[in-house]
Parts: C-alpha cells; sequence; structure tokens
C-alpha cells in the first residue's frame, strides 16, 4: 500500500486582519502531487488561510512546514521556488506583453537587476507553448480574454518552476466556459507535471469534479475534509452553508454532484 507524502502541513496557524481573528488555531494538510481544494462559507477564512501560508500576510501562532522544513526558516526566494501564489484578482500594468508577465515568474532565480537568460527564455517559452499562449506571447495581456489573462497568470506561476500552486478562486469573474477551460489546464498539468495544486472554489460541483481532496471551512477552521464522496454529503452541506442538497453522481466521471439545493 502507498503512503501518501504531505508536501505542505499547517499546524496550528492563527491569522487576524487588524486585530479581527479570521483563521484560528487551524491544522491541515496537503498531499503531494494531489489537487486539494478549500470549500466553505464566505468569510470562514479560505482566502485567508492561503495569504497566511504563502507569507503575504504574517501569522499570529503556528508553523507551517514545507518539504520536510519549517517555513520561518526559509527566505522568501527560497519558499517562491517552492511555492507559487496567485491571488483572486491579478492585475498587470499597462503596456506590458503576456510574455513580460510570464518572465517574472523567474524572479527568484534572478539577482538583483540580472537580465532574463537564454536558459530561461527557453523555460519560459516551453510554459507558453503549454498553456497555448505562444501566439499571444507579444500581445498586451490587458487586451486579453478573461479566460486567457488567467492562463497568463498560470503561465506566470508554472515559470517559477514550483511544487505547488496555490490559487484564490481562479475561476472568479470568468463565464462557465472560461473556468471549465482553466480547470482543465490545471487538472492537465497536476497529471502531466505532478504538481500540488492548492485552490479555493465556491462552485461546490467544479470542486468535486476536479478535486482529488476537499476541504470544508467554518467560522475560521478546518471542520471536515475528505475525498468529494465524503465531503458532497448533504449532512456536510448543511452543516457548511446551510442548505438542503440533494446529491447525485456525474454520468461522466461518477463523482458526486450537487442537483439541487434549497
Amino acid at each position: 500500500m502507498m503512503i501518501e507524502k504531505n508536501i505542505l502541513e499547517v499546524k496550528n496557524i492563527s491569522l487576524s486582519y487588524q486585530k479581527d481573528p479570521i483563521v484560528k488555531e487551524l491544522d491541515v494538510s496537503f498531499m503531494k502531487g494531489k489537487i486539494s481544494v478549500i470549500i466553505g462559507p464566505n468569510g470562514c477564512g479560505k482566502s485567508t488561510l492561503l495569504k497566511g501560508i504563502s507569507r503575504l500576510l504574517k501569522k499570529e501562532t503556528g508553523s507551517i512546514i514545507l518539504n520536510d522544513t519549517n517555513m520561518d526558516e526559509l527566505s522568501n526566494k527560497e519558499i517562491a521556488k517552492q511555492l507559487a501564489f496567485l491571488p483572486q484578482s491579478a492585475t498587470a500594468p499597462e503596456d506590458v506583453t503576456v510574455r513580460d508577465v510570464v518572465e517574472l515568474g523567474r524572479y527568484p532565480y534572478r539577482k538583483v537587476l540580472q537580465k532574463v537568460s537564454q536558459e530561461e527564455k527557453i523555460i519560459v517559452d516551453e510554459v507558453l507553448q503549454q498553456t497555448v499562449l505562444f501566439h499571444l506571447r507579444d500581445e498586451n495581456i490587458n487586451n486579453l480574454s478573461g479566460g486567457q489573462k488567467q492562463r497568463v497568470w498560470i503561465a506566470m506561476a508554472l515559470a517559477q518552476k514550483t511544487e505547488i500552486i496555490l490559487l484564490d478562486e481562479p475561476t472568479t469573474y470568468l463565464d462557465l466556459g472560461h473556468q471549465i477551460e482553466v480547470l482543465n489546464l490545471l487538472k492537465e498539468l497536476n497529471e502531466t507535471t505532478g504538481q500540488t495544486i492548492i485552490m479555493v472554489l465556491h462552485d461546490l460541483n467544479l470542486a468535486s469534479r476536479f478535486s482529488d481532496y476537499m476541504i470544508g471551512m467554518k467560522n475560521g477552521r478546518v471542520v471536515y475534509e475528505g475525498v468529494p464522496t465524503e465531503m458532497m454529503t448533504p449532512t456536510i452541506l448543511k452543516d457548511l452553508f446551510g442548505i438542503e442538497a440533494y446529491i447525485g453522481e456525474d454520468p461522466v466521471d461518477k463523482k458526486p454532484i450537487c442537483l439541487r439545493f434549497d
């Protein structure tokens, strides 16, 4: 029997905004090479947790273990070589091209004012091909569609060559077609590169469909976790969201789906 390895462990972490506690003494682990999706009601601390893991928000208590090393012992650049974070609403300055943005993913490997090397240009080209953006490489990112822009941000994260990618609601502001496009891309990357994907999603059916593991948060704590068949139950969804859920089975992948909720 194969033992799953945890690539990231969060232990007793507390996070606050202006002294208002959001995440409270939380414990959670993320398995290497898996897609983990965090679900829960608005304001429960999902986005705050990702910001704490990526060190955009200073923790008040606890520790975060990345590849068996306490993150307190690592520099920001050392962390950025292992972990990439895409916030909910990434924005780019005017007059920057797709290639410019993707090249930013190489910053952890460069010294101050060092130019992009030929080796890095090759890495960027490979990522642009992988995300089907090579033909748009010289386009202004602000002229792209929502789905294309999101692919650019994912490409930037890929250029970092990290083992872990954190994404805060990567489908926000996208229509359904572009949501599926982005999530299919992430699933394909996970399957081909073995990268660990940790993301927050609001749509329960998309969370079930695209996850290996689901984590349910409420009031700043992890209260449920398990595979989709364990998480997508009327009892759990009622406790998390206060809804009466009717659960069925996806005819294609046999994963649980919410047919209706009241």
